[in-house]
């Protein structure tokens, strides 16, 4: 299985110490060895990174950490290949325009017979094709694709999140569907198996690292405006309180917190062991994880 990193905050932040712990299951801690991407908003720009090389080794990776970049948005993506060649063109995090901005997705999970989903009459590539093969890609695409058809012109976030929900909802029919989008403004994550998230706000305290041993004392390093969205497939840090999100919830974050909301029933949360052991049937997970 792979697995996510995203970062949404009110002020531009260094992801360094997440990213540091995060990597490590790129080949040291975990077997997520088939590539990794990760990407910055800068305004209305992006800052890419991507290998297809295991990220605990890559210099790429240690490029990144010594570079310290600050982003109010970051998607990264570290790969346990099930559908598609190890290749730059199958590396998430994927970009593409949508109403003059970019857009990033980042996928962990397993899709199948999504031919029946793409060669609907109802739906036609008209704009956006995958670049690469993965099943990752093509429901990018086709998200994108049908915001475009619908809203010719951006439409308001609320809007968009009802649109996005409904999508989600129908590609989750097709499997494991847990993924990281964002617009630079926003951030939507969903859950059909594993994602966590943490929202770290004055009184800042101690952190450390589940997969290193690496403390930050995050009250030396920020303000007492600042506000940070972590959101992970599995907890970072071994003495803070991650939330999990239930199966089907589809939340969205902005300027550091919960702005939407989507959740069938609160109370459905799978369990670490049984969403390893569904990603192991369809291909997509070692048995063993952090």
């Amino acid at each position: 299985m792979c697995q996510l990193l995203g970062m949404n905050c009110n002020t531009p932040t260094d992801i360094t110490f997440s990213f540091e712990g995060f990597r490590r299951r790129g080949g040291v801690t975990d077997h997520h060895i088939d590539g990794f991407g990760i990407a910055f908003f800068e305004g209305k720009g992006v800052r890419i990174y991507q290998d297809d090389t295991p990220c605990a080794s890559s210099p790429v990776a240690e490029m990144i950490q010594s570079y310290g970049i600050k982003s109010k948005n970051v998607i990264a993506h570290i790969r346990k290949a099930s559908s598609g060649q190890i290749s730059l063109a199958n590396t998430h995090p994927f970009m593409r325009e949508l109403w003059g901005e970019y857009w990033l997705f980042a996928h962990n999970g397993h899709l199948t017979h999504l031919d029946q989903l793409l060669t609907k009459p109802t739906f036609t590539y008209s704009y956006y094709r995958p670049v690469g093969n993965t099943d990752s890609e093509q429901v990018f695409c086709y998200i994108l694709e049908q915001l475009r058809q619908q809203f010719p012109e951006k439409p308001s976030k609320e809007c968009l999140f009802a649109t996005i929900q409904k999508l989600t909802a129908h590609i989750s029919e097709y499997g494991i569907f847990n993924y990281i989008l964002s617009n630079g403004e926003w951030m939507i994550a969903h859950a059909t198996t594993l994602l966590h998230y943490i929202i770290r706000q004055a009184p800042f305290g101690e952190a450390r690292l589940i997969d290193d041993d690496i403390t930050i004392d995050f009250a030396a390093v920020t303000t007492p405006k600042d506000r940070v969205a972590v959101i992970a497939t599995l907890p970072l840090t071994a003495n803070e309180c991650w939330k999990q999100l239930a199966r089907n919830e589809l939340l969205m974050f902005e300027e550091g917190m919960i702005v939407a909301r989507n959740c069938p029933d609160e109370t459905d949360v799978m369990s670490i062991k049984d969403a390893l052991a569904l990603a192991a049937a369809v291909g997509a997970a070692p048995e063993s994880v952090v």
